[in-house]
């Protein structure tokens, strides 16, 4: 009996002490816009997600929810991960922000991150990165490449970082070749690869030769592939299968440090709301390799812009500028104001067509 009693009582102690360590450990959840499987921009969320496992081992557990549709979805989907015993929850796309912000007040202690979002709380904080240093990086390789003088790009939403990046694409197009025009198909999606294939297709069909992306699936590449002497960009993430053609460099979103960090000041007891916007110098923006498909002269141009947006001697927003309706914007040597970028709806003077509203 004494026996009995005494294993009942140690399998107890057991179980309070598993309790115990599960509950000490740091719940991270993750709500993605698509698939983790997208090639791109979710991908790329994920892989930070494993690196904060692989980083914290079993001081951590994480949870994620893919393909989350913006609005009203996303508030019930961030709402379910808070009631599963999330301490901090990253939300990784611009339409989860004002379901990030209901959410945030309904849980005063659980701590939210939003990624290219602008509205914070005392347990919410914002983080983006400069994706438009690397556009500028391929809008000077795809102006010194185009053949056409035709390049297409597949523009989501009419948000400002989807306008700040098409206005840092064309700006260093037309630096490298005054004769370029640029043509923007807008998908109104992140995430359809076959509305990303018939953008694609599209503006190969009105001569564009070089396409670049705001979406986050492969099938431009995939449609540049196809039709043979198009060069693409990978967006978001590298997209190396598509290497050395049509894809010849890409933009790399590296949020794994950022994910880390923030998940070590929610264990420490230091996280606090803030408002992070960091680029290339950071090494939140990385560029992928440029392939041997770049001519020498254009990749080693290439190759020293990226250093001079790193170390801060060049911002992609230098003037003289104009916008598009030829009113002056920016005069010679000025540099435009981080306000100004959060904020931008309006193309600058070359482009043409109106931004949807």
């Amino acid at each position: 009996m004494k026996l009995h009693n005494i294993l009942t009582t140690a399998v107890a102690a057991l179980g309070l002490a598993t309790a115990a360590m599960a509950q000490d450990k740091t719940k991270v959840g993750f709500i993605y816009v698509g698939p983790i499987g997208d090639g791109g921009w979710t991908y790329e969320h994920d892989k930070a997600r494993l690196a904060v496992e692989e980083h914290f081992g079993d001081k951590v557990e994480t949870i994620y929810q893919e393909s989350v549709p913006e609005g009203t979805d996303a508030e019930r989907a961030i709402t379910q991960m808070a009631l599963q015993g999330a301490d901090l929850i990253f939300t990784t796309s611009f339409g989860f922000m004002d379901p990030t912000v209901a959410a945030a007040k309904k849980f005063p202690n659980v701590k939210f991150e939003h990624a290219t979002g602008y509205k914070t709380a005392p347990n919410l904080s914002t983080y983006s990165a400069r994706f438009y240093e690397g556009r500028a990086i391929q809008g000077h390789i795809a102006g010194r490449m185009t053949e056409s003088n035709t390049i297409g790009y597949i523009a989501s939403y009419p948000i400002p970082e989807v306008i700040r990046g098409i206005n840092s694409a064309f700006i260093h197009a037309r630096k490298a070749n005054p004769d370029v025009q640029f043509k923007i198909i807008w998908a109104y999606t992140w995430f359809d690869p076959a509305k990303e294939a018939d953008a694609a297709q599209a503006l190969i069909e009105q001569g564009a030769d070089v396409i670049l992306q705001h979406t986050d699936s492969t099938a431009p590449q995939a449609a540049a592939e196809k039709a043979g002497d198009v060069i693409t960009f990978g967006q978001a993430s590298d997209m190396a299968e598509y290497k050395p053609m049509p894809r010849v460099s890409s933009i790399i979103d590296n949020w794994a440090p950022y994910y880390i960090a923030r998940t070590q000041a929610v264990i420490d007891g230091t996280w606090e709301s803030q408002q992070v916007w960091h680029g290339i110098g950071e090494g939140m923006v990385g560029i992928g390799e440029i392939t041997d498909a770049v001519p020498d002269d254009v990749k080693a141009e290439a190759l020293a812009l990226k250093d001079a947006i790193a170390s801060g001697d060049y911002h992609p927003f230098t003037g003289p500028l104009k916008k598009q309706d030829g009113s002056d914007w920016l005069s010679e040597s000025e540099v435009a104001d981080d306000g100004t970028l959060l904020g931008m709806d309006f193309y600058v003077e070359g482009l043409t067509g109106e931004i949807p509203q």
